[in-house]
């Protein structure tokens, strides 16, 4: 029986929380390397502009068909938002994302077999309103959240800029950073939402 929120249809113009861990509940990053290279994994596929591959032409490309609005890279779990303009996006940029780790971290540790465990999950966002608690959420993962450096949290509060990482649909929703700030820290307010997300990737 396939387990909860492992999406089979797609939809267009949809918001969605994805969600993969290591096999067997196993990290997928080991060193500061390993977080560093999946960033540029993210960075190569939705960049604006197509990434050269040497020697092979352009990377493939999903900067016109898929956003990401927020991130989180845990050792074992990597937490995604993103929005899809059609309905093979988000599939064909995670199955990309997914091989390119999976290649780097057996060729660096000398493994072979999955890295990550089975497909990822992914939930659709029904309500544009829900998209700052789903924010709230990923970025309350790490336990020292206001500092983790693999998270988008900096992005939020004008610490960093990239553009690859969109969060004005977010950001846009707070009269300042400090503001967004102040909602993350206030989720004990907020809880019963929290632990509605929290209840969609029970299963996970």
């Amino acid at each position: 029986m396939p387990g909860k929120n492992i999406i089979k249809h797609y939809g267009a113009e949809q918001y969605y929380h994805i969600y993969s861990r290591g096999v067997a509940k196993q990290a997928i990053f080991l060193d500061d390397d390993d977080y560093s290279y999946l960033l540029s994994i993210l960075k190569r596929y939705i960049s604006r502009k197509p990434a050269q591959q040497p020697g092979h032409g352009v990377y493939p490309h999903y900067g016109e068909r898929l956003t990401l609005l927020a991130y989180c890279l845990m050792p074992s779990h990597v937490h995604l938002l993103v929005y899809q303009k059609d309905r093979q996006a988000m599939a064909e940029f995670m199955r990309s994302m997914m091989t390119s780790y999976s290649m780097y971290f057996n060729r660096k540790y000398k493994r072979v077999g999955p890295v990550f465990q089975s497909r990822y999950k992914a939930s659709r966002i029904t309500q544009d309103s829900y998209l700052e608690h789903i924010s709230r959420y990923i970025h309350l993962n790490p336990n020292n959240w206001v500092n983790y450096p693999y998270s988008s949290l900096k992005y939020y509060l004008g610490n960093a800029r990239a553009e690859w990482i969109r969060p004005n649909s977010i950001t846009e929703l707070f009269p300042s950073p400090q503001q967004y700030l102040e909602f993350v820290q206030d989720y004990e307010g907020h809880k019963q939402m929290l632990d509605e997300i929290h209840w969609e990737l029970a299963d996970q």
